[in-house]
């Protein structure tokens, strides 16, 4: 039975709204936090010893979120429906020892995280954000969203072989943004003013974990506003379309088969392997402690993960014009057209037939049109949690997400129809 749409063009806006307050990992499972305790979800501490009480939960770690809500009937036994997604983008963070300069310039001392588009961070008003870890244990989170660094590009007049080679960036040279003026470097002048701005005694604090992203805010674009250009769209159009269907599916009346889910994790643009990545042990703990929360055996716990599926939901690739030889000739996914559904047959996505009908009947119950990636065979294959999770936890995963153009870039664009699209798909999915 086709149910009617949840979401609409006011869940792009809503997106480009989460895009905003979150610069960083740490700011988007915060926002997705909110949400969903506006929603009824609680905290649950990972210290606590769990109950079986039903309704909706969520773990917090560092920049990863997972949520859960059980249904009044069920057992020890039911399986989960989880949508997965990452927190993180590629960008430049700051170094253990940011204060740097020379030739009466101030510089932040930064690192490359992930497969950043280098160019797309030159000559870009840039802020700064994160979180600081005080005396006492506790964090903090950090936003310094106005004008504060920028990464100067040398004049054509200086490289005049740039427009003959194309532009050639050292990654430790030539990334360096500039936030002042003088000829005296002194250390721990960065954090002092982060204190500052955040009304943080001087020398409280003790770690950081400090991005730059750029301060220009989400908008639609083109002639009937058909498209939105933001930051953070991979893999945070996900993680906001994950979290409304998950609100969606747990406020609403359909009486729900599964136990929905969302998890989204960090560090996916660099590997997964952390505390906080897919390739750690959260989602498997949160899982497992559900399940013997509510009375339930080993026998109950590998019940409920054999009839689990888990949607991968990342960005992908949109048919570029500019580069459509790049892409396979049979498959080109166009912005505005719906989701799509990924498959690479070397197991870089976690797609196979099986998991194809479980999200054709999603999106056939949500009334939502799909298309289908795969790469040109020319070209290496990009991945994402999906193989990660269905080989950790013994979960069957589909690759699947939202076609974008400018991946890894500091702004990426997208259809303003699909984030919608995506939810819709998602709680059809999430209901099961």
């Amino acid at each position: 039975m086709r149910t009617p749409p949840r979401f609409d063009r006011g869940h792009t806006d809503d997106l480009m709204s989460f895009l905003a307050a979150s610069p960083s990992p740490y700011h988007a499972v915060a926002n997705a936090a909110e949400r969903l305790e506006k929603a009824g979800f609680r905290q649950a501490a990972e210290t606590d010893a769990w109950d079986g009480t039903t309704g909706g939960r969520y773990v917090l770690r560092g920049g990863a979120i997972v949520a859960w809500y059980v249904p009044e009937d069920a057992e020890p036994h039911t399986p989960f429906r989880i949508v997965g997604a990452h927190t993180d983008s590629p960008n430049l963070r700051v170094k253990p020892r940011p204060d740097s300069g020379g030739h009466g310039w101030r510089q932040v001392a930064v690192e490359i995280y992930g497969g950043p588009l280098l160019n797309s961070w030159l000559d870009r008003d840039l802020g700064l954000a994160g979180r600081l870890t005080l005396r006492d244990g506790s964090t903090r989170l950090v936003n310094i969203d106005r004008a504060l660094l920028r990464v100067p590009q040398l004049a054509v007049h200086l490289d005049r072989s740039v427009t003959a080679e194309g532009l050639k960036l050292d990654k430790q040279r030539h990334l360096q943004p500039v936030w002042g003026l003088g000829d005296d470097v002194h250390d721990g002048d960065l954090i002092r003013f982060v204190e500052q701005e955040c009304g943080i005694d001087e020398g409280e604090t003790t770690g950081w974990d400090l991005m730059v992203h750029s301060i220009e805010p989400p908008s639609y674009l083109g002639r009937d506003k058909e498209l939105v250009a933001g930051p953070r769209m991979d893999n945070l159009l996900s993680v906001h379309a994950g979290t409304a269907a998950l609100v969606a599916v747990a406020t609403g009346e359909e009486p729900l088969p599964y136990i929905p889910v969302l998890a989204a994790f960090d560090h996916e643009e660099n590997g997964s392997q952390s505390d906080t990545g897919a390739d750690g042990p959260l989602l498997g703990s949160v899982l497992e402690r559900s399940v013997f929360a509510r009375g339930g055996s080993y026998e109950d716990r590998a019940r409920a993960f054999a009839g689990t599926v888990c949607l991968s939901s990342d960005t992908g690739h949109a048919v570029h014009p500019n580069y459509a030889e790049r892409h396979d000739p049979t498959h080109h996914p166009r912005a505005g057209k719906g989701p799509i559904l990924k498959v690479n047959v070397n197991n870089r996505y976690a797609t196979d037939g099986s998991g194809r009908a479980v999200f054709a009947a999603a999106c056939d119950k949500a009334g939502v049109p799909f298309q289908t990636f795969v790469s040109n065979n020319a070209m290496p294959c990009g991945t994402t949690i999906g193989p990660i999770t269905a080989a950790r936890h013994g979960i069957k995963t589909v690759d699947i997400g939202v076609a974008i153009l400018s991946m890894h870039s500091a702004r990426e664009l997208c259809g303003a129809d699909d984030p919608f699209l995506l939810a819709n798909a998602l709680v059809a999915f999430l209901e099961g």
